[in-house]
C-alpha cells in the first residue's frame, strides 16, 4: 500500500461490499492534517442490511461443525499475515501510534484468530443424572445468534479480534461497526474476511454514534459486546433491549501501588511503558501511582528520566518511536486540561508537561508525570486516557489500597512488592477484574478478561470470551431403560 493513500471504505455484508445513504466520513491523519480515509456514515437502513445479513448466515453457521469453524478461523489468520503491513500502515495513519506498535497489534489480532480457533472445538456439554429411571438429561451449549461488536479507536484491529473470532468460533454470526476515528484498517480487515468467510458470518457497517445506535437497538440482534468509554456504554446499557445480550469493557481509572519492598528499577520500567505506551491511550493504562514513603524520591527521579527519554515522533516516519500521535483532539485538550489541574492543586510537573512544538500542528504531548498529586486532582480519579500520569505518596499499605479502590472503575490495578504477605494482601483487596503483581500486563489471551463497578461486566480472553455467545439448553429425554 503506498504510504501516503487515501482509504475508500464501504460497508461490507451478504459477502460484498455496499455504499451507505447518510453521507460520508473523512478521517485525518492526527500527525500530519492528511487525509486518511473516507467511510460512509450509515442509515439504520444499511444497518438494518447488515443485520439481515448476519441474521441469514446463522441458519447455516449455527450448524457449521467446531472443525470447520476453526479451519476458517485460522484461514483468516493467515489471509491477515500476508496484510499485516497494510493493516498497521492504516492504523498509524489513522489512530497515530508508531508503526511498528502497530504491526504488532495486528499480529496480537492474529494470535487471537488462532487461539478461538483452537477453543471452537472445545465446546463441550454434559449430562445429568434424574431422580427417576429411565431418564437422562442433557446440556447442550447453543450459539446466541446474530451478534454486534462496536469497538474503539484506540486498538481498532485487535479489538475487533476479541469479538469477531469469540463469537464466529462459538457459532454466532456478527455485525462490526468500527470508529469512524479508524475506518480505513477495518476496510483493509473486510477485504481478508471476503477472502475466506462464507457470506454473512462477519459484516462491517460503519459511521458515526447514530450508527452505533441504531445498531444495538436492532431486534434481531441478541447480544451487543461493546469496547469503550464510561458515557457511551451506560447510553449502550440504557438503549439495548432489555432481552439483548452485553458485555461491556469500559476502561477507568487504574492504579499502580510501589511498596519499599518493590524492586524499584523494575517498577520504574514497568510504569514508564503502561503509563506512556500508544500515547497512554490504553483502558489498562496506569493513571496515578501511589509509592510508598521509604522509595517515593528515588521512584520518581527513575520515572521522570524514563519518560523524558522516550522518543515521541510521527509513527510513519519513524517506525520504531516510542510514542506516536494522540488520536483526537478531545482526549488532547483533555490531558492539558488535566496537567493544568494537577499544577493548580500543589502538583509539580517533573517530567514533560506539554506540546511537542517542532511536531505541530499534529496532536503531540511530552510523555508527562505529575509529582505530589493530591487525590482531588483529575488525574487521580478520571481516566485521562493521554500521556500523563500521576504519582503520590504513601505510609499504610490498607490505607493506599483504600485509596486505589476509591476511585470509578475497576479494570486493571498494578502493584510491585517482593514481599509474600503484601503481594496476596493487595492481590486479594484491589477491586479490580485484573491484578498485575510485578509486571504491567494485566491481560493475556488465555485468561478471562474484563472489569468491575463501572467498568463494566463480561469477559473477553480466555474461553470465557467464547462461553459469553452461546446458552444453555437442558433436553430431558424419557428413554425407557432401567
Amino acid at each position: 500500500m503506498p504510504e501516503n493513500q487515501v482509504i475508500t471504505c464501504r460497508n461490507f455484508h451478504t459477502g460484498t461490499w455496499h455504499d451507505a445513504s447518510e453521507g460520508l466520513i473523512e478521517r485525518n491523519n492526527p500527525a500530519t492534517g492528511e487525509l486518511a480515509a473516507i467511510a460512509p456514515r450509515s442509515s439504520p437502513a444499511d444497518v438494518d442490511a447488515a443485520v439481515t445479513s448476519a441474521a441469514t448466515a446463522f441458519r447455516t453457521w449455527r450448524r457449521t461443525l467446531p472443525a470447520d469453524r476453526a479451519r476458517y478461523l485460522h484461514e483468516l489468520a493467515a489471509e491477515c499475515a500476508h496484510r499485516v503491513d497494510d493493516m498497521a500502515a492504516a492504523i498509524t495513519r489513522e489512530q497515530g501510534k508508531p508503526l511498528d506498535e502497530a504491526r504488532g497489534e495486528v499480529r496480537k489480532f492474529i494470535t487471537a484468530l488462532h487461539y478461538y480457533a483452537e477453543e471452537a472445538q472445545r465446546v463441550f456439554g454434559r449430562t445429568i443424572p434424574n431422580d427417576a429411571a429411565g431418564f437422562t438429561s442433557i446440556v447442550e451449549k447453543d450459539p446466541l445468534g446474530p451478534v454486534a461488536g462496536i469497538v474503539p479507536w484506540n486498538y481498532p484491529i485487535e479489538l475487533i479480534g476479541w469479538k469477531l473470532a469469540g463469537a464466529t468460533a462459538a457459532g454466532c454470526t456478527i455485525v462490526i461497526k468500527p470508529s469512524e476515528h479508524t475506518p480505513g484498517c477495518a476496510q483493509v480487515l473486510s477485504e481478508c474476511v471476503a477472502a475466506v468467510f462464507p457470506s454473512g458470518v462477519v459484516n462491517f457497517v460503519h459511521g458515526d454514534g447514530g450508527t452505533g445506535q441504531a445498531l444495538v437497538e436492532h431486534p434481531a440482534i441478541r447480544k451487543v459486546a461493546f469496547t469503550g468509554s464510561m458515557r457511551t456504554g451506560q447510553s449502550i446499557f440504557r438503549s439495548v433491549n432489555g432481552i439483548t445480550g452485553l458485555s461491556l469493557e469500559l476502561g477507568g481509572s487504574c492504579p499502580m501501588i510501589v511498596t519499599e519492598r518493590a524492586d524499584i528499577d523494575a517498577a520504574i520500567t514497568g510504569a514508564a511503558r503502561r503509563s506512556f505506551r500508544n500515547a497512554g491511550q490504553i483502558c489498562i493504562a496506569i493513571n496515578r501511582i501511589y509509592v510508598q514513603d521509604r522509595v517515593y524520591d528515588e521512584f520518581l527521579t527513575g520515572l521522570a528520566a524514563a519518560a523524558d527519554a522516550l522518543h515521541v515522533a510521527d509513527g510513519m516516519e519513524f517506525p520504531s518511536a516510542d510514542v506516536g500521535s494522540m488520536t483526537m483532539e478531545e482526549t488532547y485538550r483533555r490531558t492539558l486540561d488535566h496537567i493544568e489541574d494537577a499544577r493548580e492543586r500543589g502538583a509539580s510537573v517533573v517530567a514533560g508537561g506539554g506540546p511537542v512544538a517542532e511536531l505541530k500542528p499534529g496532536l503531540f504531548l511530552r510523555p508527562t508525570v505529575v509529582a505530589d498529586a493530591p487525590d482531588e486532582a483529575l488525574v487521580m480519579h478520571e481516566e485521562t486516557f493521554g500521556p500523563l500520569v500521576g504519582v503520590s505518596r504513601f505510609s499504610d499499605l490498607d490505607d493506599v489500597i483504600e485509596r486505589a479502590n476509591a476511585a470509578p472503575g475497576g479494570l486493571a490495578a498494578y502493584a510491585y512488592t517482593d514481599d509474600t504477605r503484601e503481594t496476596f494482601a493487595l492481590a486479594r483487596e484491589l477491586d479490580f477484574g485484573n491484578v498485575a503483581v510485578n509486571n504491567v500486563d494485566a491481560g493475556i489471551m488465555n485468561a478471562p478478561y474484563g472489569g468491575r463497578r463501572e467498568s463494566g461486566f463480561g469477559s473477553e480472553h480466555g474461553h470465557e470470551g467464547l462461553e459469553s455467545y452461546l446458552q444453555l439448553k437442558h433436553i430431558r429425554l424419557r428413554h425407557g431403560a432401567q
